[in-house]
This record gives C-alpha cells, structure tokens and sequence, in this order.
C-alpha cells in the first residue's frame, strides 16, 4: 500500500463553531497519543475523505503537522449520513517502536463448495480479531478462504488462520469464524433471534452536542 500523507494545520477553534470551518470544506479533527498532547487540528474536507476511503482500524497513515510526520491510527470517523460527509476525525498518534493492540478486520473470500452441494449456509462467527504488533507490522485485514468448507458442520477456527509471525493473536484460539450450517438449522437459529432480541436502532448525535 502506497504511503498515505494527510497535511494538517492546528485548530483554534472549537464547539458549534466548527459548523463554518465545514461550510469552508475544512475537516476538524484531533490527534492524541504516544507522548502526544491532544491537539485540535484541521484537515482539507476532500482530500482527508478520499485518503480515508477503504481504510480499517488497523491502517498506518501520516499526518504532517507543523514540518513534522506523525504515524497515526484512525481511531474514530463521525459522519453526517444523511449527506455523507464526514464531520470529525480522531486519530492517534503511535510509536512505531511500541507494540499495539488492535481489532483487525476478517474478510472472508472464496465460495464455499457445502452451499452449492449440500444447500449449506455460511454462518459468520467474530469478525474481528484483536492482535498485538508494531505499528509497521498490523495487518490492514485478515483473509479467510472459505473455499475449504466442503461439506455440513465444516469450521473455521482463530487457530487455523494463518498469521505473520510477528503478529500476536490474542483471541481464544477456538473462536469460530465461519462456519457452514444447514439451511433448516440456520432458519430455525434466526426465528429464535427474533423472539429473544429487542430491535435496537442507532441513534445519532443530537444536534444540540457540539463536536469539537
């Protein structure tokens, strides 16, 4: 992956203000961190959204501030989903000399040869899994070929994906990540959800909360 840089300028202000730093096509946002003070910065509205496009918690970027490079995470992207755009970003500047514990992606790919031969339903265990590295060294996702599940009752375990040596899993080695279930028991599964499981709905941020 290309080096992603993001030019920052420090930001004064702060609260309901913002509303006319956005109508400028500015970004507001904050660094913190490793021997890093909290600082409000700003970033360019579209260019900071086309860097951020495809990125995952566990993606190394750089932001330049004030002449010098900080190696940071994206910690927390708040955006208006009604005309999205973002609104705010948190990043965290990191060491590159100190480990990390990170939630990592799993992506799954492949197609499942149970689905098309025994009418198989591919059921999602975790979807992420937390590991601890270098900065320099965090997978931007872990991949996970399901082609392998042949048959009903076929797994897929934390213990079976195949890891860089140099990144530490720290989930129980016999977490399922994906498994293949039979279409009956997968229906009967969601009916029983249904029943035991209020519908929970997002909410947004009220209005009247400022973000800084």
């Amino acid at each position: 992956m290309n080096k992603i840089i993001l030019h920052a300028t420090p930001r004064s202000i702060t609260g309901k203000k913002v509303g006319a730093l956005r109508r400028e096509g500015k970004l507001p946002g904050i660094l913190y961190g490793h021997q890093f003070p909290s600082t409000p910065v700003l970033f360019d509205l579209r260019e900071t959204s086309r860097a951020l496009q495809g990125l995952t918690a566990s993606s190394i970027i750089t932001v330049e501030l004030n002449g010098q490079e900080h190696a940071v995470l994206v910690r927390e992207k708040q955006r208006d989903y009604i005309r999205n755009v973002l609104l705010h970003v948190d990043l965290q500047v990191v060491s590159l000399t100190e480990k990390l514990r990170v939630k990592v992606n799993v992506e799954l790919t492949g197609t499942a040869p149970a689905v098309k031969d025994f009418n198989g339903v591919v059921v999602t265990g975790i979807d992420k899994i937390e590991v601890e590295a270098f900065p320099q060294d965090l997978p931007e996702r872990i991949t996970v070929d399901i082609s392998k599940l042949t048959k009903i009752g076929d797994a897929i375990y934390v213990r079976d994906l195949q890891i860089p040596a140099n990144v530490e899993v720290l989930e129980d080695p016999n977490e399922t990540i994906v498994t293949i279930a039979s279409e009956m028991g997968e229906e009967t599964a969601e009916e029983e959800s249904s029943i035991a499981e209020p519908e929970v709905i997002e909410r947004g941020k009220k209005e009247e909360e400022p973000i800084d």
